[in-house]
């Protein structure tokens, strides 16, 4: 028999027969090491354990609690979630069920008449909790094409049948059952139902199969599953917190915005909302300033023929509004950069005049799907703040660099530390030359390596006119959040014809730079909502402190107090309500004012002030005058 040589992680080989499984590998070691092994990763490829090692490779052992390990836990346990929804609803169909950050979740068609929510997620627990506790193995079967589809037509798995169909004959196909139970699947799984048992099931929703809204509507469950019972307690917690951080909440209890079924998907900002809002923009308009960016305003709706110019029409019309206006079509822009061409061709350039760099909150409209819309996060209608740099080939490294600089110091600014970026390259669908494509992608590369700053690639996902670097937020809880972009653009420049005079005196075409750095500012007001949990930093706090009265004979004084507050530019509130102080102090620490003054006879008759932080501390006596100058300090 033919011998293989197995190399390990510490560099040590070892010889086997050709065909031994991942398994016998593992116990030759030890037989401790076999049994704690989830599956074997042969060069960054992972195999069942259970298979044979046909060749000489180097290999390593996936247990839990590698990232590896995990991932198949989750995908184990979706298949269980499967099977138990199986057992509970025998006629329900199954379509997917992939592994998604910190989870999983399984699309399935129940059966007519049954809905579910989360008071059932306990029932399908329950049900997976026997499965797993009956320790089934776990056992991978390869099947012709044919056969494959017959056997889940056989099962009435029309969904199964549908992906098979789209498999080329000639592939053979893999599937895993536990017990008796088949499902179609690439694998690699657990070897057995033992290595299961920590999950938790944490939401229903809707989801259209194939993401087609005009294909059937599926019931998602979700769940997260974990190597160990505290990483699921910690989750579990995280989750909690977040819940307690939903901006749709925190903007109800605060008042802040708003949705209406009269325009589904655009938020409705209330006064303090939009004072927030204006903020946020006020911020980014002086960084912009800073930055050498002029403002413009273009018009919310033009002629597609623009569209079929910058490219938008043959690759998002499904995302775009459109209407007729003296008979001629016109489209409500989605995007900012078409009409940012036009500004810049408007005149004449020459070298001495680049980069011209353009900025605007400009309004767009997408047509986003009903099942994706949610709060702030994926709305219909939203500002972007959108700026283009239109430079010479020779100054994209000097710009990339200057954008890398200015939105690092916005994120800072607003509370965000941490933050991580990835570099997209071409998608399948592209407009221009893909000579083009990779002078641009090199471009980014270089400008992210001489940053010194790490990265992380993500190929495929560039937009469809040009490579594009990423910046994704991690907020107060851990969670990541992808708002600003920087898009290099060799094709628009192009297709509408935009040209300088160089030294040379000749006639060439600038590089177009798109950037954004809040992204939607509505997206970003939610995520900053959630980050802060409602505690607005003082300076976009709409407003700074909650003036209290303990009864009628201190009114005068909160008035007094209240007008040197407004006079020095302290955004104040004044509450002299007949109403008992512990309701009206609860209800100032539910708005989350950044302070609260509460006013009685020994401030009055001091002429003091006793502020508390929204933190719970309470500050020592003082004057007026001195809480004045104590904001005025902690705002500059």
């Amino acid at each position: 028999m033919n011998e293989i040589i197995i190399t390990f992680p510490d560099g040590a080989t070892k010889n086997f027969a050709a065909g031994t499984s991942f398994f016998a590998i593992a116990s030759s070691i030890s037989p401790r090491l076999a049994q704690a092994s989830l599956a074997a990763k042969v060069g960054e490829t992972l195999h069942d354990i259970s298979l044979p090692c046909a060749s000489s490779c180097s290999l390593q052992f996936v247990t839990k609690d590698s990232p590896e390990g995990l991932e198949i836990i989750r995908h184990s346990t979706a298949h269980v979630l499967a099977m138990a929804v199986k057992k509970l609803w025998p006629t329900a169909k199954v379509a997917i069920g992939p592994v998604i950050k910190d989870g999983f979740f399984y699309d399935i068609e129940l059966p007519e008449g049954v809905k579910i929510g989360e008071n059932d997620l306990a029932l399908m627990e329950g049900e997976m909790k026997g499965i797993i506790a009956a320790a089934p193995p776990v056992v991978r079967e390869v099947y012709s094409r044919n056969d494959a589809y017959q056997a889940f037509q056989q099962l009435g798995e029309t969904y199964k049948e549908e992906i098979i169909s789209a498999i080329p004959a000639s592939e053979s196909i893999s599937t895993y059952k536990i017990g008796q139970w088949m499902d179609l699947c690439r694998g690699p799984h657990v070897p057995t139902t033992k290595f299961l048992g920590i999950f938790k099931l944490t939401s229903v929703a809707g989801a259209y199969w194939r993401g087609d809204s005009s294909k059937t509507m599926l019931t998602r469950i979700y769940g997260t599953a974990w190597a160990n019972k505290q990483d699921l307690a910690a989750y579990l917690e995280r989750l909690e917190e977040a819940k307690r951080r939903d901006h749709r909440v925190i903007g109800k209890q605060l008042d802040l915005f708003s949705f209406h079924s009269e325009a589904t998907a655009h938020p409705f900002f209330h006064p303090r909302g939009a004072f927030i809002f204006q903020q946020l923009v006020s911020f980014m308009r002086r960084s912009n300033e800073k930055y050498g960016f002029q403002e413009v305003n273009t018009p919310l709706m033009m002629s597609v023929d623009l569209w079929h110019k910058s490219g938008h029409y043959d690759n998002y019309r499904e995302n775009m509004y459109f209407t007729k206006v003296d008979d001629h079509l016109a489209a409500i822009k989605p995007m900012n950069c078409p009409g940012h061409c036009l500004v810049y061709k408007n005149r004449a350039k020459s070298y001495r005049e680049l980069p011209f760099k353009i900025a605007e909150f400009g309004r767009v409209h997408r047509h986003e799907k009903s099942g994706v819309v949610g709060g702030l996060f994926r709305v219909r209608s939203f500002v972007q703040d959108d700026a283009h740099l239109f430079c010479q080939a020779e100054d994209v490294l000097p710009m990339i660099t200057m954008l890398l600089t200015q939105i690092e110091e916005v994120y800072r600014g607003l509370g965000f530390e941490q933050y991580h970026m990835e570099l997209s390259t071409r998608p399948d669908k592209y407009i221009g030359e893909l000579e083009v494509w990779e002078k641009a992608e090199l471009a980014l590369k270089n400008a992210l390596e001489q940053s010194g700053k790490l990265y992380k690639l993500n190929p495929g996902d560039g937009a469809f006119y040009g490579p594009k670097i990423d910046f994704h937020l991690v907020d107060a809880i851990g969670r990541s959040w992808q708002c600003g972009t920087i898009q290099l653009d060799f094709s628009m420049p192009e297709r509408f014809e935009l040209s300088y005079v160089s030294k040379e005196n000749e006639q060439r075409r600038p590089v177009m730079i798109h950037r954004a750095v809040l992204g939607s500012v509505e997206r970003f007001m939610g995520i900053f909502i959630e980050n802060c949990a409602g505690h607005f930093p003082l300076w976009i706090a709409p407003l700074q402190a909650q003036i209290i009265t303990i009864g009628q004979a201190h009114e005068a004084y909160a008035q007094k107090v209240y007008d040197q507050l407004s006079a020095a530019g302290i955004r104040g509130a004044l509450d002299t309500r007949n109403e008992k102080l512990g309701y009206k102090i609860r209800e100032a620490q539910v708005n989350k004012y950044p302070y609260m003054i509460v006013l009685g006879d020994q401030e009055v008759s001091n002429g003091t002030i006793s502020p508390r932080h929204s933190s719970g501390k309470q500050l020592t006596p003082m004057t007026v005058e001195q809480f004045i100058i104590l904001l005025q300090e902690a705002l500059q």
